[in-house]
């Protein structure tokens, strides 16, 4: 084949520096394009993570067997030799800001992957990367004052199960100075001045919620691709929240940072929580910062004697099961009664104007409600299935308000159904059997018991201690506003909250760091708008514009004038959704014939469909599935 020039422009020379030609041939391979070009620099050093870039069609050239002619290169096209990895300046959840190599040639789900597996954060196919809120009013000193930790020079391990040395990953250990950024990746950071929190970005509305959705990478895209360029900024986010297996031993970094992103949704707005649960929320974090400024940090944990203790600790229930006697056994497997006087509400129902009182009994996985106790023998007025139904609790402790929230599965959507309890132990009995019940396991199942006494240890939490609070008063110190969000600023002093976050704290101050740790997020989780992602949406044969909302297992149908719920899709009732790229819109189709299709106006319609495949995928993970890319679930599932 006749010979030809082809022009490479080589980064590491310099922006000003003039393209290097080449002689090619259209059957020459890219590695033999690559040898040429590094033959002509005649500058020794390691160029093996350097590759090409096609500019105009935004691609690499990584694949270097196929030839110019079969990657149709030709002699106009505009090359760029350059490294795969180029730092980035990565903010965290904690607000710290690393400065690291990354992939920029690989999918971004990829490049997460390398990322986490250098912080120690497992299962990383819950976070991603998204473009920082843009600052308006940027002065020059705040870049110079800003702390930004160097990492660039620590390897992006290869390694995909976690291997702690004194605690940590052993990259961490070779300095001082990575140790030190270790442990402030793992220790929590201290309630941030009020005056930071008032000037932070708060969403005014659920439309300004959508919007971040907006700003999400593509996972299956390349940074490259996305015009992002090295030393840019972002952010590492849990995108899906969806939390996978979390062990305090190795997941050290991911529930600090989980925290993180949990004490700033709170603070900021972004989730909506009681006064009494932000009270709460309020006294954990106060006993968090004061517990991980005492306590020394559990980094030089010898993994000989965990694994020693794991292994007693399963040898101990073992043996327990063993010893078990048969009347011990026959009393688990019988279940108990369940029945008593509730108060029902469904919304929206002509049905009933308000909450009307029954005599309501469970069995199995259904609930059956009667006029009376007396008429509990004859049929029920409804027997309702709540297997695969949504359980949400609505509490006031100090107003004792005790209810329950269902969302039952029906071909339409779902059905909404309010119960409301008399007192703490009626609600937690009730509580425990409808998540039992959700999960199709009935009051029969070992772990009713102990779901009881979880719910009814929450409670504990929420109840107020007015002597011991008021006493505490005076010797703690305490800034009350950095605990709650700017609302409580305006609406209360500092001498009116501080009193009542520490008669919360009373409930808490026994706790271990770890334990208040998953106790916040346990919290967080249980708050009826928890891992909820607001997408605006025109839906098909509609006029008006509407908001999803993208929840760990359903869709939801947001009314945008009033707020309201319209309908909720499940996902285990989806049948294929597919995507037309052309228009724009997604199409998704249930069981029971019902189909719907929009198109997506905050946020490009490929971000919700990777939050669908992503949640299916959560769903399905086991440790050997949890490090594949969420997008190919929907062809694994064909």
């Amino acid at each position: 084949m006749a010979a030809w020039d082809l022009s490479v422009i080589v980064e590491d020379l310099g922006p000003d520096a003039a393209p290097i030609t080449i002689s090619v041939a259209s059957d020459l391979h890219i590695g033999g394009v690559i040898l040429k070009l590094v033959e002509k620099l005649q500058i020794k050093r390691d160029w093996s993570d350097h590759a090409l870039w096609w500019e105009q069609k935004q691609r690499w050239l990584l694949k270097t067997a196929w030839t110019l002619e079969k990657w149709e290169v030709h002699a106009d096209a505009r090359l760029i030799f350059m490294p795969q990895h180029k730092p980035v300046k990565l903010g965290l959840p904690n607000g710290i800001i690393l400065k690291l190599r990354a992939c920029f040639s690989n999918p971004v789900f990829q490049t997460v992957m390398g990322i986490c597996r250098m912080l120690g954060i497992r299962h990383p196919e819950e976070l991603s990367l998204l473009r920082p809120v843009e600052e308006k009013k940027k002065k020059k000193d705040k870049d110079l004052s800003e702390d930004i930790y160097d990492l660039t020079e620590v390897p992006l391990s290869s390694v995909s199960r976690p291997c702690l040395y004194n605690g940590m990953p052993p990259h961490f250990a070779d300095s001082d100075k990575l140790e030190a950024v270790y442990k402030m990746l793992s220790v929590t950071q201290p309630p941030p001045p009020p005056e930071v929190i008032a000037k932070q970005y708060r969403p005014a509305s659920v439309v300004d919620k959508a919007h971040i959705n907006g700003r999400w990478l593509d996972s299956s895209r390349c940074l490259m691709q996305q015009d992002i360029k090295g030393n840019d900024r972002l952010w590492l986010r849990f995108k899906f929240f969806s939390f996978y297996d979390i062990d305090s031993k190795y997941d050290v970094v991911r529930v600090t940072q989980l925290y993180e992103q949990a004490r700033w949704a709170i603070l900021l707005e972004d989730i909506d929580c009681t006064e009494e649960e932000m009270m709460l929320f309020g006294a954990l974090q106060y006993h968090i910062s004061k517990v991980s400024q005492s306590e020394p940090q559990m980094l030089c944990s010898n993994a000989a004697l965990d694994d020693l203790e794991t292994a007693l600790q399963s040898l101990e229930v073992k043996m327990e099961g063993e010893s078990s006697s048969a009347s011990e056994l026959l009393k688990t497997m019988t279940a108990p009664d369940l029945n008593d006087y509730l108060k029902i509400f469904r919304p929206k129902k002509l049905t009933l104007k308000g909450y009307k009182q029954y005599w309501f009994k469970f069995q199995d996985t259904s609930i059956s409600y009667f006029k009376s106790k007396e008429e509990s023998i004859g049929e029920p007025i409804q027997q309702i299935n709540l297997k695969g139904c949504e359980v949400a609790p609505d509490v006031n402790v100090a107003a004792q308000k005790f209810l329950i929230k269902l969302l039952i599965p029906a071909p339409e959507g779902m059905n909404e159904v309010y119960l409301r309890c008399d007192n703490e132990q009626q609600y937690a009995e009730w509580m425990a059997a409808c998540r039992l019940a959700s999960k199709g396991k009935s009051l029969a199942d070992s772990t009713f018991q102990s779901e009881i006494d979880s719910i009814r240890s929450f409670l504990a939490m929420q109840k107020t201690n007015g002597s011991q609070g008021n006493a505490a008063a005076s010797d703690e110190s305490i800034n009350p506003h950095s605990l709650v969000s700017p609302r409580y600023h305006k609406k209360y002093k500092p001498k009116q909250l501080t009193p009542r976050i520490l008669d919360a704290y009373q409930n808490v101050n026994q706790l271990s760091l770890t334990d208040a740790l998953m106790r916040f997020l346990q919290i967080w989780q249980a708050l009826p708008d928890f891992g909820l992602s607001y997408v605006v949406v025109r839906f098909k044969g509609s006029r008006k514009d509407e908001v999803l909302g993208i929840a760990p297992n359903r869709l939801i149908r947001i009314d945008l004038s009033v707020g309201d719920v319209v309908k909720t899709w499940r996902y285990n009732n989806m049948k294929q959704w597919n995507v037309n790229w052309d228009i724009k819109q997604v199409a998704i189709e249930f069981e029971g014939n019902v189909n719907i299709a929009f198109s997506c106006l905050t946020a490009d319609c490929k971000i919700v469909h990777e939050y669908i495949g992503g949640y299916i995928f959560m769903s399905t993970r086991s440790r050997e599935k949890s490090d594949k890319d969420p997008l190919l679930i929907k062809h694994q599932l064909r």
